[in-house]
């Protein structure tokens, strides 16, 4: 994988996240970021395998991380040159329409052919979740969501579905990258800024310049269309972001995911 170098010139060092962490290898002529794929990954929807593929797939669109391989269950990718957006950048580009430019430029290349399965997740989770914390009232919501129609899909395209400043790189030529593609899959572009949308709490007017931005690239659609549809999938979106936080709470017990998923189960009339 790499060339022979003696060892003491090698640095390793941690790269933390929500999912868990990953590690930066430096050596001379090498710097990679290796992901590892475990079991509690795996629940939360992660695959590295498939994570490979797509970023081998999006390696024309130079939105991506070029991929090195996988060995064993590690991921490796090459290191981004550049820094992440701080959070006054990113709410610069999502109200200028960087961003959603970008965005727009992945929902147009092929699909990955691996469909997200909003239930699948949701099941998972549910698994994952402790028990301890489930009610009826929650039990009620969750047969809800797995037995309502989802709403109609407008066009199903790639998508990232972790946006959020961390997982955006302002490059060394001022470009916009995007990292962390561990939950990709295809899926509405509507359920995407949905997610992008109340991921990141967007106030009403950064929500219009988004709209406006992207459908500024010649989509053919109204700001006022994907708002309706992107409001459809409010709930939606609400519902897998409280689940994967019980998820990541039942599988490290670290108050952090307690106290994010809390303002999400007020919104669904959940207990807390």
């Amino acid at each position: 994988m790499w060339p022979a170098v003696d060892t003491h010139q090698w640095h390793i060092e941690p790269v933390n996240g929500l999912t868990g962490e990953s590690w930066r290898v430096r050596a001379p002529g090498n710097d990679c970021l290796a992901r590892e794929n475990t079991t509690q990954k795996r629940v939360l929807g992660v695959e590295r395998r498939r994570e490979y593929r797509i970023l081998r797939q999006l390696r024309p669109s130079r939105l991506a991380p070029k991929p090195r391989g996988r060995v064993a269950q590690w991921l490796l990718v090459d290191w981004l040159a550049g820094v992440t957006l701080s959070s006054d950048a990113w709410r610069d580009e999502v109200s200028r329409g960087g961003l959603a430019r970008r965005l727009r430029q992945l929902h147009l290349c092929p699909r990955y052919g691996y469909p997200l399965d909003l239930r699948s997740r949701y099941a998972a989770y549910w698994q994952e979740s402790d028990p301890g914390r489930r009610c009826p009232a929650w039990l009620r919501l969750h047969q809800r969501f797995m037995r309502e129609k989802m709403p109609a899909a407008l066009h199903i395209a790639p998508l990232h579905m972790d946006l959020h400043p961390g997982n955006v790189v302002r490059g060394v030529n001022g470009e916009l990258l995007l990292i962390d593609w561990e939950y990709a899959a295809d899926g509405d572009i509507t359920l995407e800024l949905a997610a992008l949308i109340q991921g990141n709490g967007l106030d009403e007017g950064e929500q219009q310049a988004l709209f406006a931005a992207y459908c500024a690239t010649d989509t053919g659609y109204a700001p006022s269309l994907l708002q309706r549809r992107v409001a459809a999938w409010g709930p939606w979106i609400d519902y897998l972001m409280m689940m994967w936080y019980e998820a990541r709470w039942g599988q490290t017990r670290q108050r952090r995911f307690v106290a994010a998923s809390t303002p999400l189960r007020l919104r669904l009339g959940l207990p807390f």
